[in-house]
């Protein structure tokens, strides 16, 4: 990582110029390990239908709408990649317990397999560029994200 020094004489404005441009490195980065990742769990499936499995993995069953919502991807988008995901064996639909004009859509075992180790390679990748930092740079890294979102939401 560079030295705090080299900033030392460099206006505000700059400051924030960096910032942003290394911001927009970081999304650019991490939105192309998204789109690999995606690619390494079916290279067949565009890369917005991983944001599926990738929800259902984290959170479990769940209805077409509240994918949507969540995803923040419009309810026939979510559809057609959901009907793409049952054809290929990733989702399943169930009717719902509590309500039995409700669909749950779920993973199935082949779905949980496959996003269980694009993600572990996902993950592999993320761990082994922040090996590189130390607990201090961690540690500053993580509050100042903490700072920065705490700040979105206000």
């Amino acid at each position: 990582m560079e030295q705090n020094s080299q900033y030392q004489n460099i206006s505000r404005e700059q400051l924030e110029l960096k910032l942003g441009e290394q911001l927009n490195a970081l999304i650019s980065a991490s939105h192309a390990l998204n789109v690999r990742t995606a690619a390494a769990f079916d290279s067949s499936l565009q890369p917005a239908a991983f944001l599926i499995v990738r929800w259902l993995f984290s959170y479990g069953p769940t209805s077409a709408t509240a994918l949507a919502e969540s995803t923040a991807m419009d309810r026939s988008s979510v559809s057609r990649l959901v009907n793409q995901l049952k054809q290929s064996g990733y989702v399943k639909s169930e009717t719902h317990p509590h309500d039995k004009r409700g669909i749950l859509l779920s993973l199935t075992e082949l779905g949980r397999n496959k996003a269980f180790n694009a993600l572990e390679h996902k993950g592999t990748e993320f761990y082994d560029r922040i090996s590189k930092c130390t607990d201090s740079q961690l540690i500053n890294f993580i509050e100042t994200l903490k700072f920065l979102i705490s700040q979105n939401s206000d």
